[in-house]
């Protein structure tokens, strides 16, 4: 694996004008929001960050051996072996009791949701889960035949240049932007702000909710879908799960970037939804992974596509938001940095900024590169779009012939098709572990 520094330039150069920019956006954001307690990890965060996109053989600083970010050039992402006896002692520590933003956000969903529902703001379509097994994960196929009566969202256009903080959208100028203000009051539930960077997000319900209680974390300025997460949407993210643990509740995040990972919507936002068992169905794959080094991605080999994971601290849970500014920043770079390397290796790869999807629990951070938005199913000739959630283990379908059309096929299929293979992907078939 080339250095990380060299990264972008080793890209095809059709893709090195997007990935630069995203990359810029990343690094401008850090730069503009230094103070305080994160200053010195925003730093090291911001040094990293510009180390991506610097000319090869340009000066740069280095960081600290002691830093975490320094340690992101040679953090290649591991593949490691999954076996049914090989299980992980690692699990979050108990939340702190400091009130949040977000525990009142959490509390008030139940009364919210029904009085959304209730008004005809929100319109909620019921569902069957079945389940799947292939690849040693039991995969959720949701069936709600009710969206078959809803009218398809196009895909939106991305401009290849993510704008800068507070732009304007440039190709999304004659559409309204259904996460401006002013909000709809019954989906409206509240305000969160980033302590250390000052950002601000708007949460709102899903206005078509296959999930009870599914929620969306929007920026409140308007910044692209196709810009990275950055440190204060990772920590206010983590937040609500943190917050969800607290009133004895489950819920992940996931974010869906670029044009080619099944977002809906321009402007960016994060998603949050509950989930009754102990974590969306990979997450369980990812427990019982082995993993040598802790501070490095790891790959779950049993799966088919390209994936990388980075196991949290037990302790993240219970740390400061000052403290967990660093840690999922870290973390989100390491797994940007395996992803790019995914891409350089992929010559077929389309054109623009690459697109990816990210899976974030208490426990771990999961980002899946991606190569297309939907998928062409053999048993029906329709094409099944598929977001973050089908990388999480949840697949939504809307007939049953759609459903059966997934089983025979494969999951594993599915999910292969709209992402990069594995180098060395295992074999499994429907049902295998």
């Amino acid at each position: 694996m080339l250095p990380t520094a060299c990264l972008c330039h080793s890209l095809p150069k059709r893709l090195q004008p997007s990935l630069l920019c995203s990359l810029r956006h990343f690094s401008n954001f850090i730069s503009a929001h230094t103070s305080g307690i994160a200053s010195k990890s925003a730093t090291r965060t911001r040094t990293h960050a510009r180390s991506l996109f610097a000319p090869p053989g340009a000066s740069r600083r280095t960081t600290s051996s002691c830093s975490p970010i320094s340690a992101l050039g040679a953090s290649s992402s591991a593949a490691i072996s999954i076996s049914s006896t090989s299980t992980s002692s690692h699990k979050p520590k108990a939340a702190r009791s400091t009130m949040y933003a977000q525990d009142a956000i959490i509390a008030k969903l139940p009364e919210a949701f029904d009085k959304a529902r209730a008004s005809g703001d929100l319109l909620f379509f019921p569902s069957t889960v079945h389940k799947h097994s292939e690849h040693g994960v039991e995969f959720e196929i949701r069936l709600c035949p009710a969206l078959q009566d809803k009218p398809p969202l196009p895909t939106p256009h991305f401009d290849g240049d993510a704008p800068q903080l507070g732009d304007a959208p440039k190709t999304e100028k004659t559409k309204p932007d259904p996460f401006a203000p002013p909000y709809v009051p019954n989906l409206f539930l509240g305000e969160v702000r980033d302590e250390e960077e000052g950002d601000e997000y708007a949460i709102l319900f899903n206005k078509y909710s296959v999930v009870p209680h599914h929620i969306l974390m929007v920026t409140k300025e308007f910044r692209s879908q196709t810009a990275p997460l950055v440190p204060p949407d990772l920590v206010q993210a983590y937040i609500f799960l943190i917050a969800a643990q607290k009133a004895g509740r489950k819920f992940f995040a996931f974010y869906n970037c670029g044009d080619l990972s099944g977002a809906s919507q321009p402007h960016k936002h994060l998603q949050l939804i509950p989930i009754e068992d102990d974590g969306p169905p990979v997450e369980r794959l990812a427990r019982r992974a082995r993993v040598e080094h802790e501070t490095r991605p790891f790959t779950l080999s049993s799966l088919p596509y390209a994936n990388h994971v980075y196991r949290l601290p037990n302790s993240l849970p219970t740390a400061s938001p000052a403290s967990l500014h660093p840690a999922l920043a870290h973390a989100f770079l390491a797994l940007l940095d395996a992803t790019i390397a995914d891409v350089r290796r992929a010559p077929e790869y389309p054109a623009g900024a690459p697109s990816y999807n990210v899976v974030l629990t208490l426990e771990h951070m999961h980002l899946v590169p991606r190569v297309r938005e939907t998928h062409t199913l053999a048993g029906t000739g329709e094409a099944l779009s598929v977001n973050a959630l089908g990388f999480a283990g949840m697949l939504l379908v809307k007939s049953e012939r759609e459903m059966n059309a997934v089983k025979e096929e494969g999951v594993g299929v599915v999910l292969r098709g709209v992402a990069l293979e594995q180098e060395g992907a295992q074999e499994a078939g429907a049902g295998e572990p």
